[in-house]
């Protein structure tokens, strides 16, 4: 079989790969999930619900992971970090799952972490901050491309372009706090400075008053470390005043929302993102493009839409856990945790993750595309 079609198969039919050896136990496999169905990130957690109860039932309708059926426990953890711990405890103490996907949001997967430790089972985080898995902590994995990935390929594409006066806007949130981190940290190391450093508070729906400060400092390109719906009213405000300066977003603005939101204020804005962002215009021999291609037709036939690059993050979870579950024979705590830290070389929709003791994300800077949304959608830059 051509390398395209089998990666495609593992897109679509992963839970039918290989494996020598059986798992004796036929229990279900019981996998843990609290999502930010509703609040402010329900943006990320709305397509993830989808995504893992979709490819569950795929997965269960064709005979399960070795004859074991998955069992998803899920809960809402309304974008709060404090019930996304509540439900943490429960999903460990009461529902006794082997596994942990979710966890959108850098501030609630940090929030729970202590408590996944304490019960000793594996948890996917769906959050983008670095900080999540930087220092490396045992039990906590992601299959998100970090704020600081991020920022180093803005950073990059800005070196190119003979941009070294940066002007940063953050939010208040965890990413937002984690991406400006990085960023001040990495600026030198590309020969840049940053000549204004603004930030915005929660629930803030005008940021004209920012705008106006970086405009003052005459950068030569502007990054916002943000998310959701305040990503639009960034692209909007940038758009009226000063939209002679190039604007970069990171991964937490990878959603078609985030152009629908901006009212044709997206139009020229940068982005980093992954493949599931442009499947259909990746070259055919790019290791994503038959699994975020089949992704993509799978999705879109049962929910009528596109995928956003959140939902691929939560496919690519679901996809590290039964190839693990696989591997280890079974579920056992130890066992899957050193599976999945062992994971080398299987594609995913962020990329092909290569994890091992040092890295609970297995992602280089390669996988991360830069995109520029022209048309009223995202295009590679390159």
């Amino acid at each position: 079989m051509p390398k395209m079609k089998q990666l495609a198969a593992i897109a679509v039919a992963f839970c039918t790969l290989p494996f020598a050896g059986a798992i004796a136990d036929d229990a279900p496999i019981r996998i843990g999930s609290f999502l930010a169905v509703t609040g402010q990130g329900a943006f990320l957690g709305d397509p993830s619900r989808k995504v893992l109860e979709h490819f569950v039932a795929e997965t269960n309708a064709a005979g399960g992971v070795e004859g074991r059926k998955i069992e998803l426990v899920f809960y809402d953890s309304r974008t709060d970090a404090k019930e996304a711990v509540n439900f943490v405890r429960r999903l460990t103490t009461q529902d006794k799952v082997d596994l942990i996907i979710g966890g959108n949001t850098t501030g609630e997967t940090m929030a729970v972490i202590p408590f996944v430790e304490q019960a000793g089972i594996p948890f996917i985080s769906l959050a983008g901050g670095s900080v999540v898995i930087d220092p490396v902590k045992p039990l906590v994995f992601k299959t998100v491309h970090t704020d600081r990935i991020s920022v180093e390929s803005i950073l990059d594409h800005a070196r190119a372009a003979g941009q070294t006066k940066v002007a940063a806007l953050s939010g208040p949130g965890g990413f937002d706090q984690s991406c400006r981190t990085n960023l001040v940290d990495l600026v030198d190391d590309y020969g840049a400075s940053i000549v204004a450093d603004e930030q915005h508070g929660a629930g803030d729906t005008d940021m004209t008053a920012q705008m106006t400060n970086i405009r003052a400092a005459a950068p030569d390109l502007m990054i916002y470390c943000g998310f959701g719906a305040p990503s639009s009213i960034v692209a909007k405000n940038h758009k009226q005043l000063i939209a002679s300066i190039p604007l970069y977003m990171t991964v937490g603005a990878a959603s078609q929302d985030f152009i629908d939101g901006a009212d044709g204020a997206a139009e020229g804005v940068y982005v980093t993102g992954s493949a599931v962002m442009v499947a259909d215009l990746l070259k055919d021999d790019d290791p994503q493009a038959a699994v975020s291609r089949a992704f993509v037709a799978s999705y879109s036939k049962a929910f009528g839409s596109d995928p956003s690059s959140f939902a691929g993050h939560a496919y690519d979870a679901l996809v590290l856990a039964v190839d693990a579950i696989k591997r280890a024979h079974g579920t056992e705590p130890k066992a899957l945790r050193d599976a999945i830290e062992a994971t080398d070389g299987l594609p995913g929709i962020n990329g092909v993750y290569h994890l091992s003791a040092t890295d609970h994300m297995g992602l280089g800077p390669k996988s991360l595309i830069l995109t520029r949304v022209e048309n009223g959608r995202f295009v590679p830059t390159e």
